[in-house]
């Protein structure tokens, strides 16, 4: 396969966010040539890639024309035209993950019900197609209080997730088909990222402990090594490895699970592609999450995943009350702390709670790494010239 690894591969990148541009700036090391699909010609990858295509990631034609300019296909986010993914793999077209993967993975509802089938450890769930059956099995008694909503598709970051505590709050329960979970005791919140090539080889980075933003639901601050127990930790890498066995696919695979408490080991979703929880990887691992799906959709022998440093990622996030041309505040003091790497993702407009970039801090000891990361948190702000 090293063949591709030349100034002669084409690698298209469906979205072109701050996941596509990263996945660039690994790619120009081997010199190969990129392509992003997206509508906004002003997307961070679509600066740095070398063809921007504009073009809508839910248009079939949009989609299918994109493919066929590329001997690759990869993508940042699930949530792209699955007819005409599977009409370029029926031509030939290597798309990695599978379109098959990619059309599981985008329905919460068979997500779910892939983990029941495979006997992965997840939380108690029921599907509904509309708020008046949702109503009807809580009168029922078959759903209880307190549980989580979840759109089957189309939600991200928090979007599409509604949590009811008790008949109180059932006006917050969107319409549409859904999952609804039992909520969990959440006692930590982790993720493991897995890597898996066409020739069966897997490789998990270590586990992560996420710290989420009560309001925004975004992760805050990502912990790495985490302070799960040895146990907890094993059990969340074999889980990671055997699903993205069992879905038999090539790339990187996010996990995200809850650890409730009584100390279970659960999963909550995953996401076939590069992910928030992996931008540490960049400095703190020899083998970024970056590099690993290019070595695993590539079928090139995959990386090391053994940790460097000890490292804390903070999500730079817009600030409330500001929207409009993006003002930063803070990163000269910020970069004169050892050890902290900034990433700005090129957004020209910041909004409150948008990821405007991420920071990674790095130190000799996590405990040194997070009181530095509580520093630089305290120190960026992203503002703008106009105020809401």
């Amino acid at each position: 396969m090293e063949r591709l690894v030349t100034s002669e591969l084409k690698l298209g990148i469906i979205a072109g966010g701050q996941l596509g541009k990263m996945l660039i700036q690994e790619a120009s090391k081997w010199d190969i040539i990129s392509y992003v699909l997206d509508k906004d010609e002003e997307c961070p990858a679509g600066k740095i890639a070398s063809h921007f295509i504009k073009g809508d990631h839910l248009d079939f034609e949009s989609v299918y024309e994109f493919g066929k300019l590329v001997d690759v296909l990869t993508f940042e986010m699930e949530n792209i035209n699955i007819d005409a993914l599977r009409k370029l793999k029926s031509e030939g077209i290597k798309i990695a993950p599978d379109p098959d993967i990619l059309a599981l993975i985008q329905d919460k509802g068979l997500q779910k019900e892939f983990y029941r089938k495979n006997g992965i450890p997840t939380s108690p769930f029921t599907l509904v197609e509309s708020i008046s059956e949702l109503r009807g099995l809580i009168k029922e008694g078959t759903i209880t209080f307190p549980f989580v909503q979840k759109i089957r598709k189309g939600g991200y970051d928090g979007r599409g997730v509604a949590v009811v505590n008790s008949d109180k709050e059932l006006s917050r329960v969107l319409e549409g088909p859904s999952v609804v979970e039992e909520k969990v005791s959440i006692e930590k919140e982790i993720a493991v990222i897995a890597a898996r090539n066409r020739k069966g080889e897997i490789r998990c980075f270590p586990v992560v402990e996420m710290v989420f933003d009560p309001h925004a639901n975004l992760v805050d601050k990502l912990i790495c090594p985490s302070s799960v127990t040895v146990e907890q930790s094993e059990k969340a890498i074999s889980i990671a490895g055997e699903l993205i066995e069992l879905l038999n696919m090539e790339g990187v695979l996010a996990v995200e699970f809850f650890i409730n408490t009584a100390g279970e080991v659960i999963v909550n979703e995953v996401a076939p592609r590069t992910h928030n929880s992996g931008h540490h990887t960049i400095e703190s691992m020899i083998t970024s999450q970056f590099e690993q799906h290019l070595r695993a959709i590539l079928n090139l022998p995959l990386g090391s995943t053994k940790l460097k440093l000890p490292s804390v990622m903070l999500n730079i996030l817009g600030d409330e009350g500001y929207e409009g041309p993006v003002l930063y505040e803070g990163l000269t003091e910020s970069m004169a702390i050892e050890g902290v790497k900034i990433h700005l993702y090129g957004k020209k407009n910041t909004m409150p709670y948008r990821k405007m970039g991420h920071v990674t801090v790095l130190s000799s000891t996590l405990e040194c790494a997070l009181k530095k990361a509580e520093k630089v948190n305290q120190l960026i702000k992203v503002k703008s010239w106009i105020k809401e």
